[in-house]
């Protein structure tokens, strides 16, 4: 009869201790979501002069975007820096137009990214 109650007990310590992970594992792709959004949005900015450099920014911030996706735990987190990640990378950006236009809509898709990390991560 003694292993019913310890079998209980595993199962319940097994079921905090995963909660208890997937709870870090969110909030640990909300703090990471932030500064690769921040990060990749920063160096874009800066980069209006130099379309190759800015198009590698936005290759580098798209992979480490879905990095984190596939690690948020939370399907709404995941799409919308999936999303993100997906725009950062269809980016085609041959000029200093094409630069400045880039520039522009990153900042946009980004602020509304961070809004919705924001809903989910509080």
């Amino acid at each position: 009869m003694r292993i019913f109650p310890l079998a209980t007990a595993a199962a319940i310590g097994f079921t905090l201790l995963t909660t208890g992970c997937s709870t870090v594992d969110k909030a640990q792709a909300c703090i990471e979501a932030n500064r690769v959004i921040t990060e990749t949005a920063s160096k874009v900015a800066g980069l209006v002069n130099d379309p190759k450099a800015m198009e590698k920014a936005l290759e580098d911030g798209s992979a480490k975007l879905q990095d984190v996706a596939d690690k948020a735990g939370n399907t709404t987190l995941n799409d919308a820096l999936g999303d993100l990640a997906k725009r950062f990378e269809d980016f085609n950006v041959k000029d200093a137009n094409d630069a400045v236009d880039a520039a522009q809509k990153v900042a946009g898709d980004a602020a509304k990214t961070v809004e919705t990390v924001a809903r989910e991560c509080t």
